[in-house]
């Protein structure tokens, strides 16, 4: 199938998922009362969904992975290059899964790996878009050690959108706000209930739940926690126990050098730079709410 052909049916898949994940939301609602356009949703969609990620694909694939590529000779690792595609792709889901998982979890015991993840658990209110808000140096190192083997290993051209289609299908739906119960398959595949749990404000689970799409890395390796969906056994409240940046380019700052963003109030330029957005917004929900005039016209009262 030609590269483009390809590239067509993901991306409608990948809208038609947005689609259904965003009607279930609605419809069984892990926590009631969350809103579509919840704290933080535009920074997630406009900057950590939209500009990062077109940006830091072009850095990964055409700086990092291109070169490597062209640079060294890769003739003799290339053993995946006769497997079937879909054998290609359950092999690069599974290996990748379990450096994520290895990964993940040291983020969370070392305190400078920590800087670079602490974004992703920002979010107090959490949606299927809030997986999307992941620190540029998280980004870097986790879709370069995602793409790179499947290109200088000699894998199919189709392995990389059929991977991302499903990377990104299943970190929607581990982030979503939907109630959903998934019987024994729990043990194999992560849901929203387990994931949701990992995001929870709550230091028992800071140390657990760590796995992206299979499960089973956390039963095997003694750090799954699952109070079960009995009344009671849900988070209440997600996000950080500490203050942390609602601005993009602040938190990244952030990872680098500790501040209180308030403080910075003084001074008139970040002043004007940090009220700028909350502005714009402002004004748009103003001129939304404007009511329209009629175009309809009395007659004159004829005496």
């Amino acid at each position: 199938m030609p590269q483009a052909e390809l590239l067509r049916i993901t991306t409608t898949i990948l809208v038609a998922w947005i689609v259904v994940i965003l009607i279930w939301e609605r419809v069984a609602p892990y926590r009631k009362g969350l809103s579509l356009f919840r704290d933080g949703f535009w920074v997630d969609l406009v900057w950590y969904t939209i500009i990062q990620s077109y940006l830091l694909k072009i850095l990964i694939f055409d700086y990092i992975i291109a070169p490597l590529q062209s640079r060294f000779d890769w003739s003799d690792w290339q053993f995946v290059s006769d497997w079937p595609v879909w054998v290609q792709v359950l092999f690069f889901l599974f290996t990748h899964d379990l450096y994520i998982y290895l990964f993940h979890r040291w983020q969370h015991a070392n305190k400078w790996l920590w800087r670079t993840h602490e974004a992703h658990h920002s979010n107090k209110e959490v949606d299927f878009l809030a997986g999307s808000r992941s620190h540029v140096v998280e980004i870097i190192i986790n879709q370069t050690i995602e793409f790179a083997p499947i290109v200088l290993l000699g894998a199919d051209p189709a392995v990389i959108p059929i991977k991302a289609l499903l990377d990104a299908m299943f970190g929607m739906f581990i982030h979503a706000n939907i109630r959903v119960r998934l019987g024994l398959l729990k043990y194999i595949f992560n849901s929203p209930h387990l994931h949701l749990w990992h995001h929870a404000n709550y230091r028992e689970v800071f140390h657990a739940n760590f796995s992206t799409k299979f499960s089973f890395f956390d039963y095997l390796l003694g750090t799954a926690y699952d109070p079960g969906h009995a009344p009671g056994n849900e988070p209440e409240h997600w996000g950080l126990y500490y203050d942390y940046p609602k601005d993009y380019f602040l938190q990244h700052a952030f990872s680098i050098k500790r501040f209180d963003e308030r403080s910075l109030l003084k001074y008139r330029w970040f002043a004007w730079y940090y009220n700028l957005r909350p502005a714009v917004l402002r004004r748009l929900k103003m001129g939304s709410k404007k009511p329209r005039q009629s175009s309809h016209v009395e007659p004159e009262n004829v005496t």
